[in-house]
């Protein structure tokens, strides 16, 4: 398989650096180890396993074998930290009173959740829970399709919307889409944005990229919705300014629906609580889930407006856990704790922070080809080369293992991005103490 398809949403896990780590490991842990080996279907970006969990709390995860890890990747799910004492005194609570609400009824902690996701942007009138993201994607994707009659859908390549059949459609990462055979037709893919990066010093408002959306827009004809990530999570790439607003006004000219997928970042990742409150519009419909559920409990929504209140003789999700109390009582205190604890103030203040770390390590190691980021999510990009921008797959790998010696993990994206997404209620110790270990593994990379 090639370097182009293994290197795109995570890790790789068969390289040599991935079993030179694995004899780093205690017999225990190996034992485990081959136990989960031999016990589950092995799949891309999952297996092997890198070490064995005992607990986590707050911004760390503890392996059984003691290992204390400060946990930059989370599956981006642990905005407010693991194990969250408001989360889990809401979730306790509810599992003894009310664990289990059968589809043919509602209950109060579902529709006050509701009642307080809709009230964060005007517009954004109507809510659906599902039991996780790439459902969220599929209520989306069917909704517009019953709304607007099109059933035409135009995404980007290299984007992740969810491992289900229809996802993986309109996703575009090769280790979801391989060998797997016809997939959703009606499909259009395009080039992520920043295909045309190289462009943006002469077009900061990345025209030509949106002309590129009008061109399929005006040669498909009957296109119904546009599905994007408001702001790319794995690699970090945040849009020029006036990027969305010019994609915002050409959906609507071509009445082409606006899914943004805000799955890994919405509830304050961005230092906003949904990633499109930067560019300053609002989508038809917009996607959540992860820290939605605090990290104890899977959880997803899609937000959307009153036009697209039309399913009456459809079951758009029709999910057993469709409105779970457990869910919506973890949701529910997630936004008691992002409020209460002020979290998107302080993940633009921490992300400021970062950015001021992450320049100075650009300014001392070449091997630091570019720095991106918004709020605490960022990604560093390692080059070989700065001026071929030659992508660094082997330093990228030999840096995450040292610092994962050292206690740190993250996730390493495209092969050679590092990308950084700490938990908001992170102290600044332990994020200057994540950055010392990052900038340690950059030295000696950097002295070889």
């Amino acid at each position: 398989m090639s370097d182009r398809i293994l290197r795109v949403e995570g890790d790789i896990n068969l390289t040599e650096a991935r079993q030179e780590w694995m004899g780093t490991l205690g017999g225990g842990t190996i034992e485990e180890l081959n136990a989960d080996s031999s016990s589950f279907i092995h799949q891309a970006l999952s297996s092997p396993c890198l070490d064995v969990l005992e607990s986590c709390s707050g911004s760390y995860l503890v392996t059984t074998s003691g290992k204390k890890i400060l946990d930059f990747h989370g599956n981006n799910l642990h905005q407010i930290g693991y194990g969250n004492p408001k989360v889990i005194e809401a979730v306790s609570h509810m599992m003894r009173q009310l664990p289990f609400s059968p589809r043919r009824y509602t209950n109060k902690v579902a529709i006050e959740l509701a009642r307080q996701l809709t009230s964060k942007v005007p517009g954004l009138s109507r809510v659906l829970f599902a039991p996780g993201g790439s459902e969220a994607n599929s209520m989306a994707l069917k909704l517009v399709r019953i709304a607007t009659g099109k059933f035409k859908v135009v995404s980007m390549w290299g984007a992740f919307h969810g491992a289900g059949l229809d996802t993986i459609s309109v996703g575009g990462e090769a280790p979801f889409r391989k060998n797997i055979g016809p997939l959703m037709t009606g499909v259009q893919h395009v080039p992520q944005p920043e295909s045309y990066r190289q462009l943006w010093k002469d077009d900061p408002d990345q025209d030509v990229y949106v002309a590129l959306i009008r061109q399929v827009f005006e040669n498909e004809g009957d296109v119904g919705a546009l599905i994007a990530e408001t702001v790319r999570n794995t690699d970090v790439q945040p849009p020029a300014k006036k990027f969305w607003q010019k994609i915002r006004a050409l959906c609507d000219e071509f009445n082409v629906a606006l899914i943004l997928d805000e799955i890994p970042i919405a509830l304050g990742r961005t230092g906003k609580f949904f990633a499109f409150e930067h560019y300053g519009i609002t989508p038809d419909i917009v996607t959540i889930g992860k820290a939605l559920g605090g990290g104890v409990i899977p959880m997803a929504a899609i937000l959307t407006n009153e036009k697209f209140n039309m399913a009456a003789e459809h079951s758009v999700g029709h999910f057993t856990h469709e409105k779970t109390p457990l869910g919506c009582a973890a949701g529910l205190a997630v936004l008691k704790v992002i409020e209460e604890e002020n979290l998107l103030e302080r993940a633009q203040e921490l992300g400021s922070l970062v950015q001021a770390r992450l320049l100075e390590m650009k300014g001392k190691y070449e091997i630091i080809g570019d720095i991106r980021g918004i709020g605490l999510l960022w990604g560093v990009d390692l080059v070989t080369d700065r001026n071929s921008k030659t992508r660094a797959f082997l330093e990228a790998e030999q840096v995450m293992y040292d610092c994962l010696q050292n206690g740190l993990s993250f996730k390493v994206s495209q092969g050679n991005v590092i990308n950084l997404c700490p938990p908001l209620t992170i102290s600044v110790e332990d994020l200057n103490r994540a950055l010392d270990i990052l900038e340690g593994a950059l030295i000696k990379i950097s002295t070889k």
